[in-house]
């Protein structure tokens, strides 16, 4: 064969080796879709301020090696209170909970639920996120990858009848969203009634209850402004209550990921990111409320005196809870101790 004829093929299989690793190193970009599935609408405020931003964001720092399909209300099968099991035994990828939904799972979570505990949702946020990782996170959570860790902003009574006092509420049939909460309404001598939050448009509707505890933001997905005209708010520096949520992440799919891949799941995940999610749902609680100013009804504001006898009510709940987990041996006192100084720390800093 001629000199020429050796380099023209030395050359075609050059060309072809480099054609066969530029595949190849395109097949080594992995590539993953992950689906996202949580219990509200796709046009509830979380999903759509929360949850859908930082997937758009998540898949752009991958350069689209990370697509996260999003399925809203429950679309892949279930209820809201299978969802965490659903992250952990890998039938989805991602889910976006409340830990309360499932009673008695988790918890140490529940400090941050307890009666007049939280102050905002940022510094809440915070502040859960650190007793997550100091307490939460290799126990509760072992089975899952969480994301983030945070609250909404503060709970208001949203009733058929008024709540000015305590005694307002006695029988009154109102929704609660998880146990501690639940134990909270009863306590102040109302009828709670368990049940996730995309039910409570029906049952307002139905009357099978006749109010709901839920933040502002949340009304207008759940027509609650058009259902009731009374809405209850707690005046002073803590709100009557508040709910915890995770976006969590099927463990074994987030240890499968390369390292860069995992490092764009990390670069959105932690505190900061708790924090930002507490305090986007919490800024939505305005335009919730000015709905129900411009149906012109009844928003009765508690006065800061006026919450004490509230406080005073409540205090059974958390003497309960702490009571409860010292008997499971959790520390139930330490945990209360440690949130407060930590929801503290965080307000402070603002």
């Amino acid at each position: 064969m001629k000199p020429a004829s050796i380099r023209s093929l030395v050359i075609a299989a050059s060309l072809a080796s480099a054609g066969w690793l530029a595949t190849t190193s395109s097949t080594l970009a992995q590539e993953v879709t992950l689906r996202l599935h949580q219990f509200l609408p796709a046009q509830a405020n979380v999903p759509t301020h929360v949850l859908t931003p930082w997937a758009d964001k998540v898949e752009a720092e991958s350069n689209g090696r990370i697509k996260i399909e999003r399925y809203p209300a429950m679309q892949l099968g279930g209820t809201p209170p299978q969802l965490i099991d659903q992250a952990t035994d890998g039938t989805v990828d991602i889910v976006w909970t409340l830990p309360g939904s499932t009673p008695g799972r988790f918890p140490s979570t529940e400090v941050f639920e307890l009666p007049f505990m939280m102050t905002n949702a940022e510094a809440t946020s915070r502040a859960y996120w650190d007793l997550f990782e100091s307490r939460m996170k290799d126990g509760e959570f072992a089975d899952v990858h969480v994301i983030a860790a945070w609250v909404h902003g503060p709970g208001v009574i949203h009733s058929r009848t008024p709540v000015e006092k305590l005694e307002d509420l006695q029988g009154m049939k109102v929704r609660a969203p998880t146990r501690v909460i639940t134990a909270l309404v009863a306590e102040l001598g109302g009828t709670p009634v368990g049940m996730p939050i995309p039910a409570v448009t029906e049952s307002l509707s139905k009357g099978v209850i006749d109010g709901a505890v839920t933040p502002w933001e949340v009304v207008p997905s759940l027509r609650v402004q058009e259902l009731v005209s009374n809405h209850t708010e707690f005046g002073g520096d803590h709100a009557l209550y508040t709910t915890t949520f995770v976006l969590a992440m099927n463990k074994a799919k987030y240890d499968s990921l390369p390292d860069d891949l995992k490092k764009v799941i990390d670069d959105n995940s932690g505190q900061d990111v708790s924090a930002l999610f507490g305090k986007t749902q919490e800024q939505y609680d305005a335009p919730g409320r000015e709905l129900a100013v411009g149906r012109n009804n009844n928003i009765i504001t508690l006065s800061a005196e006026d919450v004490e006898a509230w406080k005073a009510a409540a205090e059974p709940v958390i003497a309960n809870w702490v009571s409860e987990l010292d008997g499971r041996g959790a520390d139930g006192q330490g945990l209360l101790d440690e949130a407060r100084s930590l929801i503290e720390k965080y307000t402070a800093a603002q």
